[in-house]
Order: structure tokens, then C-alpha cells, then sequence
């Protein structure tokens, strides 16, 4: 058990924007005491998704059932009937064991964490180049329908109104770039 309190790392950004490559990629190479705070949804997993692992899958009922007990610390509606949400036990306890958690949130989400958590959070948020590259990026991965993607774009848009409200805002546009700055944003938040 440590002996200090650790801290948030929270990173949001549209999809289609790279946060989970970069996200990953710093873990990967596991050069900062982070752990990944797991959130939970109502959507069905992806392939190779794993529950627990990637998101806690819950049931409309479960998720209703947890925003009634005032579980979550946050959760937003953020597509007609797909909630996402972070569990207050699943940051409490890591936190408490002197763990820096990273929370990879909606835009709302990471807001209103940043403002329950303040100095002991920090937030990132993660922009697109331009709307037009974005939208190659979403075709690109070939995972969404036109009409999918086009929600997602329009999604992004209203997104980055809030990046204002984010301590950083890093462009992705070159991905490596993009890695080596959240990297060195998080150190030095962290005190590594």
C-alpha cells in the first residue's frame, strides 16, 4: 500500500481522434505508475472486447439500476439510448491504493470529474486536425455505416465546443507527436 493519494488523468476526445492508441500506446510501454480506469455502458461489445477488460458491459436495467443507487461519479447519455459512465468504486479504490488512474470519458464526463477532483486531476483533451480528416479517419477503420459515421462527425463538432474547458488541448495530427506531448503532460503531473 502506498502511502499517498493518486491521481487522475482524464482524456477525452471525439471519436475517430486516436485516444485509444495513444491511451494504449503509453500503457504499453508502461514508463508511469497508470492504471486504466475501466468505464461502464450499455452497448454491446465490439470484437475483441473483453468485459471488465475494455468496458464493464451492463444490461439498460443494470445501468438504470446503478445511476438510481448513485453509483457513478459520472455518466452521460452521449448517442439516443448508449450510456457511458465511470463508477465511483472503480476510481475510489485505485486512487486510495496511491494508483494514478487514467479516465478515457466523454467530454461532459471528463468535466464534471475535473471539477469534483480538481488539482488532483488533470485533463487532456484530444482534437482532430479538421473535420474533413476526421471524417477519413472514421471511414477508414471501416467499422461504421455512412450514416454512423456522419452521427459520429456531428457528435465531434459539438464535442470540441467544450475543449476550451480542458487544462490542454493536443491536436493529433501527426500520432507519434501527439503521444510523446500526453506522455510528458502526464510525467509532469504525476512528479515522475
Amino acid at each position: 500500500m502506498k502511502d499517498k493519494k493518486g491521481k487522475l488523468i482524464i482524456i477525452s476526445a471525439p471519436s475517430g481522434c486516436g485516444k485509444s492508441t495513444i491511451i494504449g500506446d503509453i500503457m504499453d510501454r508502461g514508463e508511469l505508475d497508470l492504471q486504466f480506469s475501466v468505464s461502464a455502458t450499455n452497448r454491446k461489445p465490439r470484437p475483441g472486447e473483453v468485459d471488465g477488460v475494455n468496458y464493464h458491459f451492463l444490461s439498460d436495467q443494470q445501468f438504470n439500476d446503478l445511476i438510481a443507487e448513485g453509483a457513478f461519479v459520472e455518466y452521460e447519455q452521449v448517442y439516443p439510448g448508449r450510456y457511458y459512465g465511470t463508477l465511483k468504486s472503480e476510481l475510489q479504490n485505485r486512487v486510495n491504493e496511491g494508483h494514478n488512474v487514467i479516465l478515457d470519458i466523454d467530454v461532459k464526463g471528463g468535466i464534471n470529474v475535473k471539477k469534483q477532483f480538481g488539482s488532483d486531476a488533470i485533463s487532456i483533451f484530444i482534437a482532430p486536425p479538421g473535420i474533413e480528416e476526421l471524417r477519413r479517419r472514421l471511414k477508414g477503420r471501416g467499422s461504421d455505416s455512412d450514416e454512423e459515421i456522419e452521427q459520429r462527425v456531428g457528435r465531434a463538432e459539438y464535442e470540441l465546443g467544450y475543449q476550451q474547458e480542458y487544462d490542454h488541448v493536443i491536436i493529433n495530427d501527426t500520432l507519434q507527436d501527439a503521444i510523446a506531448e500526453i506522455e510528458r503532460l502526464m510525467a509532469d503531473f504525476i512528479g515522475k
